[in-house]
């Protein structure tokens, strides 16, 4: 479990009692509209709540935790931990509730769980996939030390257009 507070936030473990403030920040399209499919638009306090009850299942092997500021979770950020031939890799993903946007609350996660997998972890390879009208967060991953790798062309069929997805990663 994550527990590290950092100057802009903190990151630690989801709690039950974090659905509401994960859902009033998560309810947002512009959110939604950069993220995969299973997160929901409308997103309400029931899907907080389904998310939330996932995450503390002794089955979930992922790092996920609420990106806390002022005592709130006001966004997450994760692990998404791999297996077979990319065991030692983890796909990194975060969203931010908006009045957070551009202060680079974002950046200060993204390096804090990096570094923290990178020491606690046998992960090797940590990389993000930003679609390409989302220039914000592939500004957040270069901030924070990540290298553009490449394009996948038309890899991302989101809201009825086709997508390239920006692969962003770090090593140790």
């Amino acid at each position: 479990m994550i527990n590290l507070p950092l100057t802009k936030c903190k990151l630690r473990p989801l709690h039950p009692d974090d659905a509401a403030s994960i859902a009033k920040y998560g309810n947002n399209t512009q959110i939604a509209d950069n993220m995969r499919d299973r997160f929901p638009s409308p997103y309400q306090k029931e899907h907080a709540d389904f998310f939330i009850s996932s995450v503390l299942s002794p089955e979930n092997k992922d790092m996920v935790n609420a990106i806390e500021i002022n005592g709130e979770a006001a966004g997450v950020i994760s692990l998404l931990l791999k297996d077979d031939v990319h065991r030692l890799s983890a796909e990194i993903g975060y969203w931010l509730g908006e009045e957070h946007w551009g202060k680079g609350i974002a950046t200060e996660a993204v390096k804090a769980i990096t570094d923290y997998a990178f020491e606690n972890t046998d992960l090797v390879r940590i990389y993000g996939i930003v679609f390409q009208n989302n220039r914000a967060s592939a500004t957040v991953l270069e901030n924070a030390g990540y290298r553009f790798e490449g394009t996948q062309r038309k890899a991302i069929y989101k809201n009825g257009v086709v997508l390239d997805a920006l692969v962003y990663a770090m090593v140790k």
